[in-house]
């Protein structure tokens, strides 16, 4: 039983709440019902993914003219293109006509037919065709095209916004820009992701495990994580409006790896700096994007919640230019997975029994170590959003009363 849920999400719970945004030394954890109660996740769905730049993709997904894949969040269909002027287009995947999905999975097309009954639409959205609708009374085609969202493209990420007025995503990541550069991710390759993982556990718990240096070298304990040690996590101080959060963290050698060589596979970014050789960064940029960076390859991570117990996760890599035409490339990345996969069991263990953990009855809010600063970060960057949301909720709600008042009024005179 989950014995979290019965609670007000009231003044007292969002002004206690300020408190997990404190200084990593006087801060506490976020409330446990943050992560598993329903409806605290549909009110975060308005404070956070109604609003906020999310990742879907990378741009090499969709080279060519015609490209395309989908995916989903929470529980939203979106379909990506390339159309016939080169732009990266986002759209609902939702036919406007019977609410079929209008594509699956990823390919080429000249347009986007919906299976169900035909109607064509073009790949930026517009309704090109709806066969035998020449007798519905008042029938427009311009009135059904698919909803399109907002894009952005950051370090060769494509990034889409619900809301059409949100403010600009790169101005708010010039400070991760300057600690990325010499990785050129906009030109990094990499295989397309397989079949996404569906983890049950909300996608805080993910997203503090990625960049959490303090488990390093006590989870992770032995010869695939000690050259990382958790005494060498740096976290640098960023500007206020920030829309993500990184630390560095210090190696015991340069140009290491998480292989049984404990160095490098494959190729070294060629612009690395000596200090960025000897140090690996964690980046995180919430709600959806996590990258594990080292000197030969970048992990990404692409979380896409569902539930307030559930998300999908869509796992890449990227390497230097050129790395994949190495004959011996498919047998480096087995060398290095079979590591990487033991790193990642430990760490997906954990965060399932996390979320068991999460919905005791004796579940607190705890206190955290220096070297949880990136925990306390994501607090800072959630805190406001979900203050701010909710003095917008209220502020509608009160204006609806209002309106309802005003009726009252004229229908009873």
């Amino acid at each position: 039983m989950n014995f979290q849920r019965n609670i007000a999400f009231d003044d007292v719970f969002f002004d206690a709440l300020d408190r997990s945004a404190l200084p990593v030394g006087q801060a506490q954890t976020l409330p446990p019902q943050c992560y598993t109660d329903p409806q605290f996740f549909e009110f975060e769905k308005e404070a956070l993914f109604n609003h906020e730049w999310l990742c879907v993709g990378r741009e090499d997904w969709i080279r060519n003219i015609g490209d395309y894949f989908t995916t989903a969040i929470i529980g939203e269909p979106i379909v990506i293109t390339r159309n016939a002027r080169r732009e990266i287009k986002a759209m609902s995947a939702v036919c406007q006509h019977r609410a079929m999905v209008v594509a699956e999975g990823f390919g080429n097309a000249r347009a986007l037919l919906c299976p169900y009954h035909h109607w064509a639409y073009s790949l930026d959205g517009e309704l090109i065709a709806a066969p035998a609708m020449d007798a519905t009374e008042g029938f427009d085609k311009k009135d059904f095209c698919l909803p399109t969202m907002q894009v952005e493209c950051w370090q060769g990420f494509i990034f889409i916004n619900f809301d059409a007025s949100a403010a600009p995503l790169a101005p708010r990541l010039s400070a991760l820009d300057p600690v990325l550069a010499n990785f050129d991710l906009a030109n990094a390759e990499g295989p397309r992701p397989g079949k996404p993982f569906h983890f049950q556990w909300n996608w805080k718990v993910m997203f503090e495990n990625n960049n959490d240096g303090y488990h390093a070298n006590r989870l992770h304990h032995g010869p695939l994580h000690d050259f990382v040690p958790s005494s060498l996590a740096s976290f640098p101080e960023l500007p206020p409006n920030t829309a993500g959060y990184y630390r560095f963290n210090g190696t015991t050698h340069a140009d290491a790896a998480f292989n049984p060589t404990q160095k490098a596979l494959f190729p070294i970014f060629p612009k690395l700096t000596l200090e960025e050789r000897n140090r690996m960064l964690f980046a995180n940029l919430p709600p959806t994007l996590s990258l594990v960076v080292s000197v030969d390859s970048v992990i990404f991570m692409i979380l896409r919640a569902d539930t307030a117990g559930s998300h999908f996760v869509d796992q890449g890599t990227l390497y230097a230019p050129g790395a994949m035409k190495d004959t011996l490339f498919e047998k480096r990345v087995e060398m290095s997975m079979s590591a990487v996969a033991d790193i990642i069991a430990q760490d997906l263990h954990v965060d399932a029994m996390v979320q068991v953990g999460l919905q005791s009855r004796y579940a607190t809010r705890g206190r955290y170590s220096w070297q949880e600063r990136a925990q306390q970060e994501l607090n800072a960057w959630l805190v406001p959003r979900y203050k701010s949301a909710r003095a917008r909720m209220a502020a509608s709600a009160a204006t609806a009363r209002g309106k309802l008042a005003s009726i009252d009024v004229v229908v009873t005179s």
